[in-house]
């Protein structure tokens, strides 16, 4: 039996649902990196980077290799960074909404007479 569209889905938005994940797959944007490269960007224990690699690349987010002693990892469609991209452009709607919403009050109060 196949999982719906939706639930395929929730889940990976759940997977892309940490920071350091998000960060991981923001690093990777960029193209290929060893494992110790994420380590320095990324102020985490190394066994908890190991563990979110594990969790993107069990999801099919992420892929790894040997490049000889280094265990490199990349995003493994480009449309990751696309998903990316369009969360980037998202918040930043929400926020700048945010922003006008707190304009507006804030002009508000300044017009209001002292209590």
């Amino acid at each position: 039996m196949s999982v719906p569209l939706y639930q395929a889905k929730a889940e990976l938005f759940r997977t892309l649902g940490h920071p350091v994940r998000i960060r991981v797959l923001e690093l990777l944007q960029h193209g290929p990196r060893p494992v110790r490269d994420l380590l320095d960007e990324i102020d985490v224990e190394a066994s908890n980077l190991s563990q979110q690699l594990a969790v993107l690349r069990r999801a099919g987010v992420v892929t790894s290799y040997r490049d000889g002693s280094l265990v490199m990892y990349a995003l493994s469609t480009t449309d990751v960074a696309d998903l990316l991209a369009v969360g980037r452009r998202i918040l930043g709607s929400l926020l700048s909404d945010r922003e006008g919403l707190l304009d507006g009050l804030r002009a508000q109060s300044e017009s209001e007479p002292p209590a």
